[in-house]
């Protein structure tokens, strides 16, 4: 993960690490961070989901630890 966290328009890949809600792991491309109030260490996204083309398939806000992303630019 970068120091920052996500930011717009990156690509993260989301698994159990980031929240245990994700058995299966999907790939994302940030539409926002969204600055709602929070359990310390986490953060609500709201998110593209993409499928195995890059093509959005869904449009989806998630609630992940960041610190659990693997973030690409």
């Amino acid at each position: 993960m970068s120091p920052q966290g996500p930011k717009v328009g990156d690509l993260v890949h989301v698994t159990r690490a980031a929240s245990v809600q994700f058995i299966k792991p999907i790939m994302c491309r940030v539409i926002r961070v969204l600055d709602w109030t929070t359990y310390d260490g986490w953060c609500w996204l709201d998110v593209y989901e993409l499928n195995a083309k890059g093509d959005a398939v869904a449009r989806r806000s998630i609630f992940v630890r960041p610190v659990g992303l693997k973030i690409s630019g």
